[in-house]
């Protein structure tokens, strides 16, 4: 019973992030809200070591000092396809910076 629930909450809460009519809308477990580009500072990538491997991470900062972090797990694809994407649609921002 625990795996079904785990199954279905899991297919619910992906893919967390994707491009709408009247900005980037973002899901959650419960909610969804959209983020309009005027409420976008900046996004980028963030990537370090762990156990041996290098993970990346989107980053969105927001203009109310919010910063919401997306894993390969919660946008369904890479990080670095989906800044790509996220830049070619005209996301300000959107760009290869690094740390």
């Amino acid at each position: 019973m625990g795996l079904i629930l785990f199954a279905s909450l899991s297919w619910r809460a992906r893919p967390k992030l994707a491009i709408g009519n009247d900005g980037l809308v973002v899901r959650g477990w419960v909610s969804t809200q959209v983020l309009t580009r005027d409420e976008i500072k900046l996004i980028r990538i963030t990537e370090f070591r762990r156990l041996a491997r290098k993970v990346r991470l989107l980053e969105v900062d927001t203009a109310d000092d919010r910063l919401l972090v997306f894993s390969r797990w919660d946008l369904g694809a890479d990080p670095l396809e989906v800044l790509d994407v996220l830049a070619d649609a005209g996301y300000a921002g959107a760009g290869p910076e690094r740390r």
